[in-house]
């Protein structure tokens, strides 16, 4: 791992001392929250009814991909996804498929994958971990596209995967089943290869990937899940190889409804408490902070300054979308390997998505900055939001500023009287 002992800062901000932080208040944001109750059953009610020739997979080797994105329940999909198999008669194992996620390394991405409690020991099937893969083909362009080596050796490759609007690019196909085709199978030479045209490039060539290996890799079934607001399931379907892409597209419409948003529009300082590789591949979702390392999603919020405390423990301490950020504490950046950090930067070809964010050398002082530097305010109304993680958007923490703009409307609860921020005796919020 490489972690840098960055320096406190010395630095005097002039006027600084004369802001005074906000009071805070807890709301609550109120989304649809339907949800599949059963999901073990429904899942294994999807394959019986949706998958055809069942027979057909008794003895046959069937390889499940497992990504690295964070999904309500995984372990549970995955190993009622395996017992199934079993019931059929197949032999089943699972893989990581993430790209170059993990440290593009087979021990990183088994490591990832522990985390989620998918292990050999919880699934009770081989987890089979390996960066080699194989050509299936090339695009018109002759870009190769590649599939883990395991995954096409098998007699089938069951696609699990979330679907969800994906945080650098706009398309048909964003981050779902067709990206795990595409990109996740492909491992870090794939995924690498991949990135080399550009996020812009995606629109097209996520497709045309899909094409190829849908044809040339022994693409057994599709398992697509959406999640709802409250990083619940909603919508989790099992579709036939010939159907994948339409659902996949259709599915990605009705993920971009369940989105949790922000019931306000204009925020001045977003604080966000953490940030990671298992909340989103940008670290934070930019469909609700509106930062992105490409454009066209400047328009989700109308925010000033964001302010990013720290990583999840998920994360590994990989920091892609910490640059992102205003503003940081030396606290969180002594957190990130960079080793981590920049090979995943460096794949994706965006190389300013590992720029260094200001930092100061405590929450207080940061927020202070975030504050002191927002234009056109007034620095004693300043509007201030405090989430946990763009995961987390049904209890959050508001500026008293936003009281009468609030108190009337039926899809937000005011939960507790204004208070003071609480810091510790280092300046950090507890």
């Amino acid at each position: 791992m490489n972690f840098i002992d960055f320096p406190d800062v010395h630095v005097v901000v002039e006027g600084a001392e004369q802001i005074k932080l906000p009071k805070m208040m807890k709301i609550k944001q109120m989304y649809d929250r339907s949800k599949i109750e059963n999901i073990s059953s429904w899942i294994r009610e999807q394959m019986k009814t949706n998958i055809a020739d069942q027979d057909r997979y008794e003895g046959k080797r069937i390889c499940i991909t497992a990504g690295s994105r964070g999904i309500p329940h995984l372990d549970l999909i995955i190993r009622t996804v395996v017992d199934e198999l079993k019931d059929w008669g197949a032999r089943p194992f699972i893989i990581p498929a993430m790209g170059s996620h993990g440290g593009a390394t087979a021990q990183g991405q088994l490591e990832l994958l522990s985390t989620y409690n998918i292990t050999e020991q919880s699934m009770g099937v081989p987890i089979l971990s390996s960066m080699e893969v194989v050509q299936v083909g090339e695009l018109f362009d002759k870009t190769p596209i590649y599939c883990d080596k395991i995954a096409f050796e098998s007699d089938g490759i069951v696609v699990l995967n979330k679907v969800k609007p994906h945080t650098d690019f706009r398309a048909e196909h964003e981050s779902g089943l067709a990206k795990m085709l595409a990109i996740g199978l492909a491992n870090h030479k794939g995924a690498s290869m991949f990135h080399m045209m550009g996020f812009a490039s995606f629109r097209k060539r996520i497709p045309q990937a899909c094409e190829v290996l849908l044809k040339g890799a022994p693409i057994a079934f599709g398992v697509g899940i959406v999640q709802n607001a409250y990083d619940e399931i909603s919508e989790l379907e099992v579709m036939m190889k010939d159907d994948m892409m339409a659902r996949d597209a259709a599915l990605l419409e009705i993920a971009k409804e369940k989105i949790a948003k922000f019931k306000f529009p204009a925020i001045d300082v977003l604080i966000i408490d953490e940030i990671g590789k298992n909340i989103s591949g940008n670290g934070h979702d930019p469909n609700i902070t509106g930062r992105s390392n490409s454009p066209g999603f400047e328009t989700a919020i109308n925010l000033q300054k964001l302010f990013i405390r720290g990583l999840t423990e998920e994360t590994h301490h990989n920091a892609c979308g910490l640059g992102m950020a205003d503003i940081t504490t030396v606290r969180c950046l002594r957190n990130v390997d960079f080793d981590v950090t920049w090979t995943n930067v460096i794949t994706a070809t965006v190389l300013h998505g590992g720029r260094i964010p200001m930092y100061m050398n405590n929450d207080r002082d940061a927020l202070r900055l975030a504050i002191r530097t927002c234009t056109g305010i007034d620095f004693d109304k300043a509007k201030v939001v405090r989430i946990k993680n763009t995961l987390s958007m049904e209890e959050i923490e508001v500026s008293e500023s936003y009281y009468e703009e609030l108190r009337d409307r039926r899809d937000v609860k005011i939960l507790s009287e204004p208070a003071e921020i609480k810091f510790d005796t280092d300046g950090f919020m507890v």
